[in-house]
């Protein structure tokens, strides 16, 4: 897009007549996809002309060009910016952005209802819309047909909206962790301690994963505000997980040395 503020048009009003049109037809032959005249102020008729003989549009803003700019590059960076469809359920839990995915059928949808009864807020259900910022973080939203329906297996298509209030929904948050549901697995190797952590990559970014296995009677709501309250705490530098293992090993180290000196002693 071509953008025309105070300092352009004053540059063309400098022209003499031959220069000034010359320096329009190359503007609307170069294949732009617009032309737009900010500051309130109006497109020089020959422009005009120009512009509807080459079918490009001429468009005027009450803005400075300067804020127009901004604004413009930031709405680009939205619309071209990667993005990629999931298929899962995202939540966002004490302001952290729960990612939900796991096969069809294996309750993504109710453990997101279950969240947004004990006062989270559902972003999307079914699928997941993701988009990567330029800064490097993956926002999601919700489908603009689904927008905050949810489809529960023997009830059918609910509005969250309605049911619980406008606190219950939001329309964006950022992506922060992913949560895999899985089934309970006998041969399954799910992570106890919770030193070693898992990631998960989308649209090349590395966010954590954390693979929850589903067992009948097992609280999948607690233990997901359990995910982000864990999470916050990483995010200050607390790692419980780490600090246990830490102790655990001084502990084994102190009873290594004790029972070397009592050998010592023996001897």
């Amino acid at each position: 897009m071509q953008l025309l503020g105070d300092g352009e048009l004053a540059y063309l009003d400098s022209l003499e007549d031959a220069d000034r049109k010359r320096a329009l037809e190359r503007l609307c032959t170069a294949s732009v996809p617009c032309v737009i005249v900010a500051g309130g102020r109006e497109a020089p008729p020959e422009l005009v002309e120009l512009a509807r003989a080459c079918g490009v549009p001429v468009l005027t803003c009450g803005r400075p060009s300067e804020g127009l700019v901004r604004d413009l590059t930031a709405l680009l960076d939205e619309i071209l910016a990667p993005s990629a469809t999931v298929h899962g359920t995202m939540v966002d839990v004490y302001g952290v952005g729960l990612l939900f995915t796991g096969k069809s059928g294996i309750g993504k949808s109710e453990c997101g209802l279950d969240l947004v009864e004990h006062g989270h807020r559902l972003v999307a259900d079914d699928v997941v819309h993701v988009v990567r910022t330029p800064q490097g973080n993956l926002v999601g939203s919700g489908n603009e047909l689904l927008r905050h329906y949810m489809e529960i297996r023997g009830v059918g298509v609910i509005d969250v909206q309605a049911m619980f209030g406008i606190r219950a929904i939001r329309q964006r948050k950022r992506v922060e962790v992913q949560v895999q549901l899985v089934q309970w697995s006998d041969l399954g190797d799910y992570e106890r301690l919770g030193v070693e952590e898992e990631v998960s990559e989308i649209l090349g970014v590395k966010i954590p994963l954390v693979t929850l296995p589903l067992v009948t009677g097992k609280n999948i709501t607690v233990i997901s505000e359990i995910i982000a309250l864990n999470h916050l705490l990483k995010i200050r530098g607390v790692h419980p997980a780490k600090e246990f293992d830490s102790r655990l090993r001084d502990l084994v180290s102190e009873k290594s040395r004790a029972r070397n000196i009592i050998r010592g002693d023996d001897e």
